[in-house]
């Protein structure tokens, strides 16, 4: 099944469901794809614009910068699901031998780093979403810019939630280098991203008030 082609009733419907996919990671790669979009929806409403005519050069950039953010955004939500199939498929194989164990942890050892490339993938495709809500904030018409503050916001969302499945997995891997090189690279994204997305946030409301 390829999520990404549900509707958003059918999308939700299986997010509610038993089944372990669509889940969380899933669920922060489509609100960082959300958040884009409102960022390319800004940026088309005020291409153009006679008051915005000389930003023409940055709307554009701005709009294909975030065509592919939101495509890879929402590829990141299948890759997520195919990536936990296996993943789950390891946490039930036999263990009651020695050996059993020895391949099972091999096996679960390889399936944890391959569920968690995606919502590594998340987490700095939404960094670089909420860059781009940092590039139109000052160059957006002010009838749209609560939009802005909203698609921010879909974004800071989705990098919180990308790092707690960065954390999940990372937490049950024993390859210490790998651990230490992914968690401080999330760390950074977390960190950095939530303070972009905090000013810019800051910024339409002191605009609105």
């Amino acid at each position: 099944m390829n999520l990404t082609q549900l509707s958003c009733e059918d999308f939700a419907a299986e997010l509610a469901s038993k089944k372990p996919v669509p889940g969380g990671g899933g669920a922060a790669a489509l609100a960082g794809a959300l958040g884009v979009a409102l960022n390319s929806m800004v940026a088309n409403y005020s291409k153009g614009k006679k008051k915005f005519i000389e930003f023409e050069t940055q709307h554009e950039e701005i709009l294909k910068k975030g065509e592919r953010l939101r495509e890879e955004l929402l590829a990141s939500i299948q890759k997520d699901a195919e990536n936990f199939e296996p993943l789950s498929r390891a946490y039930v194989m036999p263990s009651a031998t020695e050996e059993e164990k020895r391949i099972k942890e091999e096996v679960m050892q390889s399936c944890l780093k391959s569920a968690n490339s995606a919502p590594m993938e998340t987490l700095n495709l939404a960094y670089e979403g909420i860059l781009l809500h940092e590039k139109l904030a000052d160059i957006s018409s002010k009838t749209i810019i609560s939009d802005i503050g909203v698609g921010v916001q879909l974004l800071k969302s989705s990098l919180n939630s990308a790092y707690l499945n960065v954390l999940i997995n990372i937490n049950s891997i024993t390859d210490e280098d790998y651990v230490d090189k992914n968690k401080k690279s999330a760390e950074e994204l977390l960190i950095n991203g939530n303070k972009k997305a905090n000013e810019v946030y800051e910024k339409v409301l002191k605009i609105l008030s």
